[in-house]
């Protein structure tokens, strides 16, 4: 399972295309269904429930030895965490591809994509942006390189346990 890790304009979606023609593998990304289906990027908290039910998704593809690209974005080191276990406990391996990104790039980037395709985009702020930044969590090099696990935080058991308090519709059937 490959994650791509990034803001929006980093580039994530293209690379994910990229991995995913490379490795004859599944992409899976929730801006592909959210605007079709809600017209807007969160619709009232949607966005977690899409998010689970297509890491569902690449759970059961992963159990059938099919390559997944999730291209989520993955702001949190324990968002990013919790679905590395997960693939272990698929029998699969998870790989981190971090797409770094400047401010100016980012604007530049995002406007191009509102002007030039707004249709298949939502409309980003300079000051949505500068939020987004303080929020995003940088991978480190254990990440990157896919070092053993820490624990899920203090208050959560496991990280399924984790998980399934992110991405509420993540439960299997």
């Amino acid at each position: 399972m490959f994650l791509m890790v990034g803001l929006p304009g980093a580039g994530k979606t293209k690379r994910a295309k990229e991995l995913a023609a490379e490795q004859c593998a599944l992409r899976l990304s929730p801006d592909a269904w959210m605007i079709p289906l809600f017209g807007e990027s969160e619709a009232g908290g949607k966005r977690d429930v899409l998010e689970g039910r297509l890491i569902w998704v690449a759970l059961e593809a992963l159990k059938l030895g099919t390559s997944v690209v999730l291209d989520f974005g993955f702001w949190s080191r324990d968002e990013r965490s919790a679905l590395r276990w997960l693939a272990t406990s698929a029998g699969a391996s998870a790989q981190v591809i971090y797409l770094p990104l400047d401010r100016a790039t980012q604007i530049g980037r995002i406007q191009h994509r509102w002007t030039h395709a707004p249709h298949e985009t939502f409309k980003v702020t300079e000051a949505d942006m500068d939020t987004w930044r303080t929020l995003f969590e940088v991978p480190d090099a254990a990440e990157l390189t896919g070092a053993e696990l820490d624990g899920p935080p203090p208050e959560w058991p496991s990280w399924p346990d984790w998980a399934a308090a992110r991405w509420p519709s993540l439960a299997d059937d």
